[in-house]
């Protein structure tokens, strides 16, 4: 598809009399400007592409395959097109097909001309950058080259398409030992954990959150849910800053999470097995990513400094109660929890968020080149496949992410 615009104006005969020059040349100008504009639309409009949307929350049979879509056009100085080749189906993309975070999100694209429906999901991609807007640095992102990216929470407009327009902050060079498939797995889980970890937890510091060097050595640091998407690459970071990582999973995937360099693997199954997390204590951080939510750090009977989980309440208490009630009941939620938690000599518990973050990114990359961090992949999917894809995440009990191929 080519996206290269040349624009003709009409030829005119210039010899025009002095005293008729100015009328003249508006004239030819607002011809000219007017053929420029007609051809531009109609180009456009040529500019189709496939891709999956929803036109109502509910079940999988809302996903709606179509060769007609408008391909994005760039709107901000500060935005990469980008030619699909991969991307992935996170738990995230599954929820928000059932309406899941449907009102917070409705406050977060109150802009002109911005719409709920239809919607095209997908977090993360791996693709070729086609364009890039007249500010983004075209030395870092130059165009034609391969590249990997996360789309914001707020966009209608996701990576579950052929083209995906992104901020150039949400976009990076892929590192060349990863195939298309293994790159679209990595970003927004990884991002995920590095926020948990550097924005949330603060466990490199300030620096550790402004920049790509990461840190955490010589931490000790627990992993609930240790095989899952997050989990997996949670484990991998940390290991790779030097901090002592423990982790729970179940027990046919003991061997996956002690591959991924967890120090002490805990079947979360067996109590007796359980209890030996007592010996480990205290933990400079808790990390969960197991789904469990803040109710289960009251269930830890050993001492912690933090306890970062990622499944907040906030979308939820805003979906049933609306903005202005969901964000008092979520702080009545994580005060509550703080209190029981302080009140029985533990740490402070906190919510992690998906941040997209260039550092965050940038670490990322750095840990793939040093073969650092590995991608786990569940299972691929070819495009016309993806409400399958959508029904294997759904199903749980994932190891590693699954991966929808456009190629």
């Amino acid at each position: 598809m080519q996206l290269k615009l040349l624009l003709r104006v009409p030829a005119r005969n210039f010899h025009i009399s002095y005293g008729k020059s100015v009328a003249s040349v508006n004239n030819i100008l607002n011809e000219g400007q007017n053929e420029i504009q007609t051809q531009a639309q109609a180009h456009e409009h040529k500019l189709k592409m496939s891709g999956w949307q929803i036109h109502n929350y509910g079940d999988f049979d809302e996903l709606l395959f179509s060769d007609r879509l408008k391909v994005p056009q760039i709107k901000q100085s500060n935005e990469c097109l980008v030619k699909v080749q991969a991307t992935s189906i996170n738990p995230i993309d599954v929820a928000m097909l059932g309406g899941y975070g449907a009102a917070v999100l409705k406050v977060l694209r109150c802009q002109p001309n911005v719409i709920e429906f239809p919607l095209t999901l997908g977090r993360e991609f791996c693709g070729t950058l086609i364009q890039n807007g007249m500010s983004v640095n075209n030395f870092k992102l130059p165009v034609g080259q391969r590249v990997w990216g996360v789309v914001p929470v707020q966009s209608t407009q996701g990576a579950h398409a052929q083209y995906v327009r992104v901020p150039d902050y949400c976009v990076g060079m892929v590192p060349e030992i990863l195939t298309n498939t293994e790159a679209a797995s990595v970003l927004y889980a990884g991002l995920t954990a590095w926020s948990g970890i550097y924005l949330t937890a603060q466990l490199g510091g300030v620096c550790g959150a402004l920049t790509a060097d990461g840190g955490g050595a010589n931490k000790r640091v627990l992993v609930l849910g240790g095989s899952g998407a997050v989990g997996s690459l949670a484990i991998q970071i940390l290991r790779a800053q030097g901090s002592q990582v423990l982790a729970t999973c179940s027990e046919n995937a003991t061997e996956l999470v002690q591959n991924l360099g967890a120090d002490c693997v805990i079947d979360y199954r067996n109590p007796s097995k359980m209890a030996t997390l007592r010996n480990f204590a205290p933990y400079d951080l808790v990390l969960d990513c197991s789904g469990q939510g803040s109710e289960a750090a009251e269930t830890l009977d050993f001492k912690y400094d933090q306890y970062v989980t990622f499944s907040s309440p906030l979308l939820r208490n805003i979906d049933s109660s609306g903005v202005g009630l969901g964000l008092l009941k979520n702080f009545a939620n994580i005060l509550e929890a703080n209190v029981k938690s302080l009140t029985n000599s533990k740490g402070l518990i906190k919510y992690g968020f998906f941040i997209p973050a260039p550092q965050g990114i940038e670490l990322l990359k750095q840990l793939v080149e040093r073969k650092k961090l590995l991608p786990l992949i569940d299972s691929c999917y070819k495009f016309e496949e993806l409400p399958e894809a959508f029904k294997r995440v759904k199903a749980g009990h994932l190891r590693g992410k699954v991966v929808v191929t456009l190629d």
